[in-house]
């Protein structure tokens, strides 16, 4: 029979559960278990995939198509697994499979209530991976903050299923922050104390505490939070702020949560768990050999990171394996349409350019014209989603001589529309869950940039897009120098494009940033920075030879 672990929030968001639960999980696996992570959301949206990045930040899409919470993108990193729509459950889609049931009849003419049938399919929900027999654990995580009205439909089913399931079958872990007040040097227990007893009032007593911190809790904290609420010294383990998430479940190892967590379910110690793997990636990460390199990173959303939480985290993998630490340099693309800021400003002291996914035309130009700068100064740049259609688009005016090229995303009728909607698009109507989503075959052209990446013609990444280069425009961008290094595998569709006299200048139609991994970083991601970081060590020897010419 599966194990539970169902990890809980309070005292406020964001305070770090979809990476505590990764580490946990990592841990586990370290451990030889078979784990498995869901995420349950609160939001009645029915998927993340119509809500604005502003709003979610990413939409982090599985192989399987499901746009789900960017938190799934830690447990794919963490774990090295894929996960599927099982993954990842919203409220939205709760209610809706609910209401579903009840137009069909399932309920036999029964008044639908929050209890039991909400709850009940909250529960199926939560019991559904474990059900496929192929896990030893499975973690769930309850999005949210404790105390949130709409988050208490999920942890009614979690008291529910702890009492059916019983204490060595299935345990809360309920993470919290505990403040550090500088002004009197002194850790505050006491919002904790309140988020315990919220649990307690829906008859949750947390089986363990992970107590988030600036500083590393001493005994005597942890004895005080433990005796307030109703655990042991041993149950209430400290995670002190680190410099990497990579470093955390180094830090939950080093205060022994896991052999709490196989304690407290009856699970058998396997013996010693071997994380060095884990702790060299983390000292690179922390001590590059190599020193630093700037990229910016171009995009609608710069001003809200976690809009490209994966590319960044792409960019850890790349700099890593290359002993470099790769510092993003955010460029709103907006800023350069508008003037705010000049190109050269926008691509000072950088090594290469990323021009990041997104939708519509706002800042689209500005996109255009740093990739025309990087073209032109032979810079590397890299293009994802979005930011290949506007290489496209960008190659098309200034290279091929199509003015007014551009893509029918942006201009109902362009002169030339070089980026257009796909055939299987034009008679969609609904917005959520109808992109071309999910992993797709791409065949590569040998003796490209892409298959030096790859090392293989045949290779499958992940989609989330509507718009696609436009066929009737291949010949003039193929005449004029443009190559489509990779294709769908009947020829229709454009999946990647390059140009073979520039030193690196790559786009893509998929999401490279999704697949890539802790101990496998993707071959794109590190082609790019590689070749950045050879553009930086050029730069460097040129101004040394400079100095020693003036001196």
């Amino acid at each position: 029979m599966a194990k539970y672990i169902f990890v809980t929030g309070g005292v406020a968001s964001s305070v770090g559960k979809g990476i505590t639960v990764a580490s946990i999980g990592r841990l586990l696996k370290a451990r030889g278990l078979r784990v498995s992570v869901q995420k349950l959301d609160p939001y009645i949206n029915v998927d993340p995939g119509t809500m604005s990045p502003y709003q979610h930040g990413e939409v982090y899409v599985t192989d399987d198509g499901a746009e789900t919470d960017l938190d799934l993108g830690y447990y794919e990193r963490f774990l090295d697994l894929s996960t599927s729509q099982a993954n990842n459950v919203t409220m939205g889609r709760i209610y809706k499979d609910v209401i579903d049931k009840e137009r069909r009849g399932d309920y036999l003419g029964a008044t639908v209530q929050v209890v039991p049938h909400v709850i009940d399919e909250i529960k199926s929900r939560m019991l559904e991976l474990a059900n496929t027999g192929k896990y030893d654990v499975v973690i769930t995580e309850i999005g949210g903050t404790v105390g949130d009205i709409e988050s208490q439909p999920f942890l009614e089913a979690m008291r529910q299923l702890k009492l059916q399931l019983g204490p060595k079958n299935a345990m809360n872990i309920h993470l919290t922050l505990v403040p550090y007040i500088k002004s009197a040097s002194e850790l505050k227990t006491k919002p904790t104390q309140h988020s315990v007893r919220l649990l307690l009032e829906i008859g949750v007593q947390p089986d363990v505490l992970v107590c988030r911190s600036e500083k590393a809790l001493s005994k005597e904290i942890k004895h005080k939070i433990g005796l307030f609420c109703n655990l042991s010294d041993a149950d209430v383990v400290g995670l002190r702020d680190a410099e990497t998430i990579y470093e955390v479940p180094l830090l939950l190892h080093e205060e022994k949560l896991d052999l709490l967590v196989l304690r407290k379910l009856g699970i058998k110690d396997s013996g010693a768990v071997d994380l060095s793997d884990w702790e060299e990636f983390s000292h690179k990460v922390k001590f590059p050999k190599d020193g630093t390199l700037r990229i910016a990173l171009v995009g609608k959303y710069a001003e809200y990171p976690d809009a490209y939480k994966s590319i960044f985290e792409a960019f850890v993998h790349a700099g890593a394996a290359n002993d470099v630490k790769v510092l993003v340099k955010l460029v709103r693309s907006d800023d350069i349409e508008d003037g705010n800021i000049t190109l050269d400003e926008a691509m000072r002291d950088v090594a290469g350019a990323l021009v990041a996914p997104g939708f519509g035309n706002r800042g689209i130009e500005g996109k255009i014209a740093i990739i025309k700068y990087a073209r032109e100064r032979n810079i590397p740049f890299f293009g994802i989603c979005l930011g290949m259609q506007c290489a496209v688009i960008e190659f098309a005016r200034h290279v091929c001589g199509l003015e007014g090229a551009n893509s029918t995303e942006f201009q109902k009728r362009p002169k030339h529309p070089v980026i257009d909607l796909m055939e299987s698009q034009k008679t969609v109507k609904e917005k959520g869950g109808t992109m071309r989503l999910g992993s797709y075959p791409c065949v590569i052209a040998e003796g490209t940039k892409a298959f030096q990446a790859y090392g293989k013609v045949l290779i499958t990444e992940r989609h989330r897009h509507r718009y696609e280069v436009n066929n009737a425009y291949r010949e003039i961008l193929a005449r004029n120098g443009l190559v489509f290094s990779g294709l769908s595998p009947d020829g229709e569709l454009v999946e990647m494009i390059e140009i073979p006299s520039h030193r690196w200048f790559v786009g893509v139609q998929f999401h490279p940033e999704l697949k890539s991994r802790v101990h496998s970083v993707h071959p794109l991601f590190n082609a790019f920075v590689a070749e950045a970081k050879k553009l930086r060590d050029e730069k460097i020897s040129r101004e040394s030879l400079k100095e020693t010419i003036e001196a």
